[in-house]
């Protein structure tokens, strides 16, 4: 080694000392915003105030990464022709793509709900029941696999999924381009959007319906503009319901990047395995994996304070329920026989859920700050 390149090495090993030294000094200066009465609004100002690099790093379990949080301005933008949204909009909007004449898609996907709705399961054809939780659709566009259980890689795979399903829309794909193409000027906008001559049809209809769920990018909230710079956008609760977000709550192992998803599959604990009524097996039922079920989607959390109920089957209500759950570890069901704990496709918890130790008063920053998303 030439004497330059020896002095070259010593100068990157002292930065890199320096660097780990200026971490660890990071995540010490808001380790001491902790004091014996609670927190130290101040302190965790001082710390929040410095770029995003120079925040304390996330708490993860070992193994996990987790993308840095962003604004919804660093979402990608999909281009769409607007004609095309706009049919998908109409759409959207129209109960006459049911059965029933009815049930339109924006019946379970509320604009006020952040595109879900505020019942534990979804309600569709005749008044039917669902299993699952109807999920929202801000960023959709981002997401890699949709459904809760990710049997779709495509808006328009997806699209079709509601249309006929018994429990929801319940319609005659086969027949529904006929049946639009009878009401008032369908056929004219179908051709003013795709271009003349094609007309209605099946895969135009699921085509205008994924490119305007394309468009429904997250709005910009106070979380954005704190992220963007405006570190006064978040009141001293808000911030450090932020602080714990990344640190204590460990949220970021699997709620991260711009839309606070890390687009795996995790088992909760909700699956009800083994009841009549309740039981859902999630991915398992793609996959076939006897290690996926019980394994849900990880939705993201733009939006989340308007989308409850929560979880794929809605299970908690209240905010500050899932909440506790979180802190409590989750649910952890266990064999309760010889015969259960030979069934391979018992359902394992995920181990990186943990008890937190969150205090009540912290949970309450905690959801203060989730309803800020």
């Amino acid at each position: 080694m030439t004497k330059r390149n020896s002095a070259l090495a010593v100068l990157v090993t002292a930065a890199g000392l320096l660097l780990g030294q200026g971490a660890a000094a990071r995540e010490a200066s808001a380790a001491e915003c902790a004091t014996r009465d609670g927190w130290d609004a101040a302190c965790l100002r001082q710390v929040y105030a410095r770029p995003i690099a120079g925040w304390p790093r996330p708490q993860l379990p070992a193994g996990v990464t987790a993308a840095e949080m962003a604004p919804v301005s660093a979402m990608p933008v999909v281009s769409v022709a607007p004609a095309v949204a706009a049919l998908g909009q109409r759409l959207f909007n129209d109960p006459r793509l049911s059965r029933s004449n009815a049930v339109a898609c924006i019946s379970c996907h509320s604009p006020a709900h952040s595109f879900a709705d505020r019942k534990r399961v979804s309600v569709g054809h005749d008044g039917r029941q669902g299993q699952r939780n109807t999920p929202g659709l801000l960023g959709v566009a981002q997401i890699q696999t949709l459904f809760w259980d990710g049997r779709a890689s495509t808006l328009e795979e997806q699209a079709l999924g509601p249309l006929q399903h018994p429990d929801e829309m319940a319609t005659d794909a086969a027949a529904l381009p006929a049946k639009l193409a009878a009401q008032g000027d369908y056929t004219a906008q179908f051709d003013a959007a795709f271009g003349k001559g094609g007309g209605v049809t099946l895969a135009r209809i699921l085509t205008a319906l994924a490119d305007y769920q394309r468009t429904l990018l997250p709005p910009v909230t106070r979380f954005d503009t704190f992220l963007e710079g405006r570190r006064g956008a978040l009141n001293d609760r808000e911030l450090l319901g932020l602080h714990l977000f990344r640190t204590k709550a460990r949220c970021m192992t699997c709620h991260s990047g711009a839309l606070l998803t890390d687009q795996q599959f995790h088992n909760l604990g909700l699956s009800n395995y083994g009841s009549r009524k309740y039981e859902d097996l999630g991915r398992y039922l793609v996959t076939g994996r006897n290690g996926d079920v019980g394994k849900f989607r990880t939705p993201g959390l733009r939006g989340v304070a308007a989308s409850g109920p929560w979880m794929h089957n809605g299970a908690f209500a209240q905010m500050v329920g899932m909440l506790n759950m979180y802190n409590a570890g989750m649910s952890r069901p266990a064999p309760h026989n010889a015969q259960q704990a030979a069934d391979p496709k018992f359902p394992v918890t995920s181990a990186l859920l943990q008890p937190l130790q969150l205090t009540s008063d912290e949970i309450i920053a905690l959801k203060t700050f989730l309803e800020v998303l």
